[in-house]
């Protein structure tokens, strides 16, 4: 007999069909769901830097690195023209102050030394005859002057003489009048003569002055010539290292060309270069240091050159409690130059983020530390180490600082233990 069979119900047969009708909806759903959320990324945690946000102090200085200089160099100039006759001291070479550097040769130099000469030896002889002369011409007048006093005193006896005999009816009131009159004369012819001597002695004494300038003056002109002479010899003016030597024995220079330089050794500078960006904020007087061999050396910004060449300015610092051991001329180290004085503030470890983000944004850790997501921020002042948080973030938070390279457009990170 036959077994009816019972026809099972469609879901019964069609029970695979609609579990894998079901599996694929769920993951065109669960496609859709991911698609509309956020873009999300896994990452290792060993492969990025996470910092903590910090509300630390905040030093807004400049990292360069800078060149060890001698803080005085000496430029030597020729004072006289001339031919190079001969190089004494080479580049490199330590000189000491006074020492032969560069012989030249100068012809016309000569003859006009020579011509000076005579012209001195004519203006001294000149002197001399005229010294003389007024001194015979002084001692004439004296000479008059003296007889004429012994002629004045004679008559002054004879008058009174005259006098005498007058009163003893002698002589006659004519004869006295006649010695009267002549007695008067030669008082009148003294004191013209004295005057005379004196005006004399005076003129003399101011053409003796005259002639006595323009001897001294033909002295010092000739001093003057042997003193370029001897300015023909270039020499050390100070001990120090010479640097260059720019003429070669024969070569042809003129007054004033510049022919070497030295080099004090006894202190140095550091000179570098900053941004334009700092002119206004770097002046003289701004702390800065070296750090070297974990020693800190201080140094004082000692000059700032206001003048702007490719977008950059010089700048020269001075060493003020000693320098490092190493420190040589063209030696190079990293000097940090302070912008002002360590303010409180909340500040991150700089990172790569900066530049993937122009430091508008970041991400930031959720409180399990799982996963980051972007956040605003805005960054005020940097230094080589750290940037200044103006909002954004508080002290406390956790941000990722590196690895931006990688992320892409990932609005999310995942992070992988």
């Amino acid at each position: 007999m036959d077994i009816k069979i019972e026809k099972k119900p469609w879901y019964i047969r069609y029970r695979y069909h609609l579990a894998g009708g079901a599996a694929l909806l769920a993951l065109i759903v669960y496609a859709l769901v991911l698609s509309a959320g956020p873009a999300r990324l896994r990452v290792d945690r060993d492969n990025v830097i996470i910092a903590t946000v910090q509300d630390d102090k905040f030093m807004e200085y400049v990292d360069v690195e800078g060149v060890i200089q001698p803080q005085l160099t000496i430029k030597l100039n020729t004072r006289e023209a001339g031919n190079v006759a001969r190089v004494a001291a080479e580049e490199g070479n330590m000189v000491r102050r006074g020492d032969t550097i560069l012989v030249m040769e100068n012809p016309d130099l000569l003859r006009a030394i020579d011509e000076g000469r005579d012209e001195w030896e004519k203006q001294r002889f000149g002197y001399r005859e005229k010294e003389i002369e007024m001194e015979q011409k002084s001692l004439n007048l004296q000479q008059q002057a003296l007889q004429t006093d012994y002629e004045l005193a004679r008559l002054h006896k004879s008058f009174a003489l005259d006098q005498e005999e007058y009163k003893l009816g002698i002589k006659s009131k004519a004869q006295l009048e006649v010695s009267e009159d002549e007695y008067n004369y030669k008082v009148q012819d003294a004191r013209l003569k004295r005057e005379g001597l004196r005006r004399d002695s005076a003129v003399t004494l101011i053409r003796r002055d005259l002639l006595l300038a323009e001897r001294n003056r033909e002295r010092k002109k000739y001093e003057r010539s042997l003193d370029r002479l001897a300015d023909l010899v270039v020499r050390a003016p100070i001990d120090g290292q010479l640097s260059f030597v720019s003429v070669t024995p024969g070569q042809q220079v003129a007054a004033g060309s510049p022919i070497a330089e030295i080099k004090v050794l006894d202190h140095y500078k550091v000179s570098t270069s900053l941004s334009e960006y700092y002119i206004d904020r770097v002046t003289i007087g701004l702390p800065a240091t070296i750090v070297y061999q974990d020693r800190r050396y201080p140094l004082r910004v000692s000059k700032a050159v206001p003048e702007v060449k490719e977008r950059m300015f010089s700048v020269d610092l001075v060493f003020l409690e000693g320098m490092p051991e190493n420190a040589r001329i063209g030696k190079s180290f990293r000097v940090q130059i302070e912008l002002g004085q360590p303010e409180q503030a909340i500040v991150i470890p700089r990172g790569n983020f900066y530049q993937a983000t122009g430091g508008q944004w970041i991400y930031k850790l959720n409180a399990t530390k799982d996963k980051a997501t972007r956040v605003p921020i805005s960054i005020g002042r940097q230094n080589p180490k750290q940037y200044e948080i103006v909002s954004g973030l508080k002290a406390g938070d956790e941000v990722i600082v590196t690895g931006y390279d990688t992320f892409g457009d990932a609005e999310e990170l995942i992070i992988n233990n």
